[in-house]
């Protein structure tokens, strides 16, 4: 009954469809495999196993009278705990939050019931998502199932643990800095940063808005691209409360088509070294695009250093002043890691309003730089980050003979949200420890459509998803 759970999405979707797997049987075994798994993982932080056996059966009966099926009829899937699923701690692994419960679905999670999919649960983030780990002093920490000794990432680590270990097909994290992208690449899977407003941010907390609207998306993850690409096409479309939001319509890709697109890679930016394994993973996602019949060269666009520089006064500074109010004279129910990022933050002076009016224009103008250099190259394939999963609390790595500090290590996804860019990310190669590299795919705004087929690509050429051993 277990093997169900290793299915894809769209493949549990299609059995259930025509009548070969039991909805019911299916959130059963999901439920087993959580039980089992969960204890050496924590990714999942709050269960609702009866509304899920509820919407199994409701999901069943649909079946059985042939009608009112969605894409996803009868599909567990997960939601991370910042996003609000209504009965469910939404806490965003504060104290400060302890107990707090969703009074109704965020848009996004009712897109996800209206295509037929069942909720299991809620996944562990840490303290206010402000860290590229999962660990907080509400749940403790969320382990890697390729190394338990090691982290699945932050802020979407619980998410990205429980798809890995086949414990959820597919759900739904955040990304300021890399949350969604830099857990999946830890966990060997799928994830995709939509352009802000793609998908609605309306029901995440903190609150899409100010800075955060600028850099912040909720996005799909998952273990295959297909089942990104159907995620995401559940979940797109604009919503009021997303100050972001736009109404771009789907469009459909013609594969024909798409192969004319030239596509730059770069394997590192020139200041942050990456693993050599990093390096191989690039070059053959390259290589394959270019046997699938793509026009594939080395390119970097300039402006990237300054991107990451401008991404942290708004991420790091103004962020922190967002939320220190929320910790003002609860100092001591905050956990160690979002004391040493206030720490990082509080080391720069806090914006005044011409500081953060400058910020902004400049922003701007090197959005403009870098879509003008990708006009003839609207696809980037880069690292993911500077290394592959770390263990608990390491906080630099030597690379090349250099010290790569933490919040260096991942300005790889961190240009793409100050650029506001759509980025996907796909595994495709293994550490000589056995442990997952992705590489990511990046387009220009509102491209989607285009990052997800020419990641399908690279999932066709490399082999994609594999069982983590936990």
């Amino acid at each position: 009954m277990e093997d169900v759970t290793r299915l894809s999405a769209l493949a549990m979707a299609d059995l259930v469809r025509r009548k070969q797997l039991s909805p019911v049987e299916l959130v059963e075994a999901h439920l087993q495999r959580i039980e089992k798994l969960n204890p050496k993982l924590n990714a999942f932080v709050h269960l609702d196993p009866d509304r899920a056996r509820r919407d199994a059966r409701a999901a069943e009966w649909a079946v059985s009278q042939g009608a009112g099926m969605g894409l996803l009829n009868g599909v567990p899937v997960s939601i991370k705990s910042s996003i609000d699923v209504a009965g469910l701690r939404c806490e965003a692994g504060s104290k400060l939050r302890d107990g707090y419960i969703a009074s109704h679905d965020a848009p996004l999670v009712g897109r996800l019931r209206a295509a037929g999919a069942v909720i299991l649960g809620v996944t562990n983030s840490p303290e206010f998502l402000m860290a590229w780990e999962t660990d907080n002093l509400l749940y403790g920490r969320t382990n890697n199932p390729w190394d338990l000794s090691r982290t699945a990432g932050g802020s979407s680590g619980g998410e990205a643990a429980a798809i890995a270990a086949c414990c959820s097909a597919g759900g739904v994290g955040s990304d300021g800095g890399g949350s969604i992208r830099m857990p999946a690449h830890f966990s060997g899977i799928c994830g995709l940063k939509p352009t802000p407003g793609r998908i609605p941010a309306t029901g995440h907390f903190p609150n899409s808005v100010g800075p955060f609207a600028l850099i912040g998306v909720v996005g799909p993850m998952a273990r295959t691209v297909a089942d990104l690409q159907q995620l995401f096409e559940i979940l797109q479309g604009p919503d009021e409360g997303d100050p972001s939001a736009a109404p771009v319509p789907l469009r459909k890709m013609d594969r024909k088509d798409v192969r004319q697109v030239r596509i730059g890679y770069f394997e590192d930016d020139g200041r942050t070294p990456v693993t050599a394994e990093t390096r191989a993973a690039v070059r053959t996602a390259a290589l394959a695009l270019e046997r699938a019949g793509f026009q594939v060269a080395p390119f970097r666009p300039d402006g990237l250093e300054v991107a990451r520089q401008l991404w942290w006064k708004i991420f790091g500074v103004a962020g922190a002043m967002l939320l220190g109010p929320m910790m003002a004279g609860r100092e001591n129910e905050i956990s160690p890691i979002l004391k040493e990022f206030s720490g990082w933050a509080g080391a720069e002076p806090p914006h005044t309003a011409e500081s953060l009016l400058n910020t902004w224009i400049q922003r701007d103008v090197v959005r403009m730089q870098v879509f003008t250099q990708m006009k003839e190259r609207p696809i980037l394939l880069c690292p993911v980050g500077a290394i592959p999963a770390f263990r608990h609390g390491e906080r630099r790595w030597k690379l090349d003979g250099k010290t790569v500090e933490y919040l260096d290590a991942w300005s790889y996804c961190e240009w793409f949200n100050l650029l506001g860019m759509p980025a996907a990310v796909v595994p495709v190669g293994l550490s000589q420890e056995g442990l997952p590299i992705g590489v990511q795919v990046v387009g220009l705004p509102w491209q989607e459509e285009l990052v997800l087929t020419v990641s399908a690509a690279v999932e066709q050429e490399c082999g994609g998803y594999r069982e983590p051993p936990v």
